[in-house]
């Protein structure tokens, strides 16, 4: 029998795991590698261990020591350094070679990317740079939010890991398709400032990104008035001719919601908060201003 090691990692790991044993029983797995997550507000660790012990999988954390396999492993979500690459199988949440590197579906989200994907390739001494042995993808629509995108290439996750697996079982070949370096694009790790609002930019792309970096990750920040918010969900509102453009101003209160000016067009604010949790709705007064310099605090 051909057993399979996971190291896996929030949503995209639990339900890749759930479907994996599913299909082929939890005997065809040596053991997990499970991880906690601080990057985001819900890591599906728990979720993760107790699939385990329902369906006796031996696991592992991840600073603990491992036994040693030479059998395929697959990387779902996985963030940290795997030292043993031998028949080490990376599921990575672009079509490579584009988007190489980090937080990929969020950055092709931001860029209103109208095809999303996962790649499986082999792992490599550079990131991303492995022959690929399989991808699939799938068109989106925006507006679209990023769990829902997540909820979406999980499947695709899925369909690959098994994919993949029957051609383990069927000795089958995995060497995979080399990249084409000419086509190779970067996407670049991000931090706590990359979560600021720009309200210099077009309504379209702060949209996105507002939906691109909310739940389960921290969500989009940006100051009211000096004090520190997060947006949670807005709307793209018809542009009308400003005189003076001065970004972030309320310019109307529409059904109870502030109409904020952009770099171009303007954006309906229907969710946010101050960062204690209270609602910033109704806004204590219309002369409010969105953005500003950001402080130490932001």
């Amino acid at each position: 029998m051909e057993k399979v090691v996971f190291f896996v990692l929030g949503k995209k790991g639990h339900i890749v795991l759930s479907d994996f044993i599913n299909q082929y029983g939890s005997n065809r797995i040596e053991y997990v590698v499970l991880a906690k997550d601080k990057n985001i507000k819900y890591d599906y660790y728990n979720e993760i261990k107790e699939l385990c012990n329902k369906n006796n999988v031996k696991y592992y954390n991840r600073l603990e020591k491992q036994t040693e396999f030479s059998g395929y492993k697959f990387a779902i979500g996985w963030r940290w350094l795997i030292v043993d690459m031998h028949n080490l199988i990376v599921l990575h949440d672009s079509l490579l070679p584009k988007y190489r590197g980090f937080s990929p579906l969020v950055n092709m989200l931001i860029n209103g990317e109208k095809e999303i994907g996962v790649s499986a390739l082999h792992a490599s001494e550079k990131y991303d740079e492995g022959n690929v042995i399989r991808q699939e993808s799938l068109a989106v629509q925006y507006p679209i939010k990023i769990n829902d995108a997540i909820d979406l290439i999980s499947k695709l996750y899925s369909t690959l890991v098994l994919d993949i697996y029957r051609m383990i079982i069927n000795n089958e070949n995995l060497i995979g398709i080399p990249q084409l370096e000419e086509n190779a694009t970067y996407s670049l790790w991000r931090d706590n400032q990359d979560y600021i609002i720009n309200w210099n930019n077009d309504s379209q792309s702060i949209k996105r990104m507002i939906d691109a970096v909310g739940y389960p990750f921290s969500g989009a920040t940006t100051l009211l008035n000096n004090e520190k918010v997060i947006i949670e969900d807005v709307e793209v509102y018809l542009d009308l001719m400003i005189e003076n453009r001065d970004v972030g101003k309320v310019i109307f209160i529409h059904e109870g919601y502030p109409i904020v000016v952009c770099g171009k067009g303007l954006l309906k604010i229907k969710n946010a908060r101050f960062v204690n949790g209270n609602p910033i709705l109704p806004l204590q007064k219309f002369r409010s201003r969105f953005g500003g310099q950001p402080n130490d605090t932001l």
